[in-house]
């Protein structure tokens, strides 16, 4: 099972929660913040196995009846609250599995622990129905919300909340940990440790994807040939990520992280802090095609590129302008 010790690059958060289980001051509401894949679950389930521990400990055992329960997600007093809409968690749905449940005393332990994962999806009405269970708890209730933003909640509920943000963590940690657990090669734990903002779930979730390796090369071909390809062909290019299950925005920032390499060496000539070092040759004439002010317009390109995507513009012409702003840049 997962413990406080499988915990990477939060020890201050961590530390927390293990600090309120010692001196026993277990606040009845924790608001843990942070992007997908950063480790809020993982600091949750940690969390409400070690309260739940038989020993007793501010760190699960994993050999008693409660952590195996824990382990199994079949513990009675750790509830997972669960919603069938993808975008929502109803108003009904809090009621029924934490609101009216919580009066319930727990069965086997000393507490009851209720995980919101997605917190932020809580409509309005979800939210104040919860308030009251926040402003009355029973003393044995705990409520771990977790959340990819503590501001997309109501002020009343995050003023109940003790409140744990997790950090971006440094790109040399996550390369280390997807080069010792997952046994990533150097230069791809690199690229993944570049590409994943901070978030090591996802660099973990790219490198066991079996596609990124693939989709790296896609984003390195292309960016050393956009000077000869034409733009229909560009754009052919990038549709054929799709069948590699991989969003066209994620490739937009696998190309970022590309030009941003080109610019970093611009400025320092420092080919060993380069994320794409083993493509340092492209990289350094890249940069003598470039100036900085044109570098400066295609990452700008890049970032219009995510957004028209994402409002929906289409495909085509949203890579038709961005492929017209790196050729026209280019000298």
């Amino acid at each position: 099972m997962t413990g406080f010790a499988d915990i990477i690059g939060h020890e201050q958060a961590a530390a927390h929660l293990q600090g309120a289980i010692r001196s026993g001051k277990v606040s009845h509401a924790y608001l843990i913040s942070g992007a997908e894949g950063s480790g809020k679950r993982m600091l949750a389930d940690a969390f409400a196995a070690a309260l739940q521990c038989e020993e007793g400990g501010t760190e699960a055992c994993g050999k008693c009846h409660s952590c195996r329960q824990a382990a199994g997600l079949n513990h009675p007093d750790i509830i997972y609250v669960t919603h069938e809409k993808p975008a929502l968690i109803s108003v009904s749905e809090i009621r029924s599995q934490l609101v009216g449940d919580v009066a319930i005393r727990p069965y086997n332990g000393k507490y009851k622990i209720y995980i919101v994962e997605d917190a932020e999806k809580m409509n309005t009405e979800a939210q104040n129905a919860l308030l009251k269970t926040l402003e009355e708890p029973p003393e044995y209730a705990v409520i771990l919300l977790l959340t990819r933003s503590a501001r997309m909640l109501l002020e009343t509920i995050r003023s109940r909340c003790v409140m744990l943000s997790l950090s971006p963590l440094r790109p040399e940690i996550v390369e280390q940990y997807l080069m010792e657990k997952l046994q990533l090669p150097d230069y791809d734990a690199r690229v993944c440790a570049a590409f994943c903002g901070g978030s090591i779930g996802r660099a973990a979730e790219l490198a066991r994807s079996g596609y990124f390796r693939e989709v790296r090369d896609k984003a390195v071909f292309i960016a050393r040939n956009v000077s000869v390809l034409d733009i229909p062909d560009l754009a052919e290019q990038v549709k054929q990520v799709a069948q590699w299950k991989m969003t066209i925005t994620d490739f937009l920032d696998l190309l970022a992280v590309w030009y941003r390499d080109v610019l970093y060496f611009k400025a320092t000539r420092d080919a060993g802090s380069v994320i794409f070092r083993d493509q340092i040759q492209s990289i350094k004439r890249a940069a003598s095609r470039f100036s900085y002010e044109g570098l400066e317009m295609v990452n700008t390109a890049l970032q219009k590129a995510g957004e028209r995507l994402a409002a929906n513009v289409n495909f085509d012409l949203t890579m038709e302008l961005l492929f017209l702003t790196i050729k026209e840049n280019e000298r």
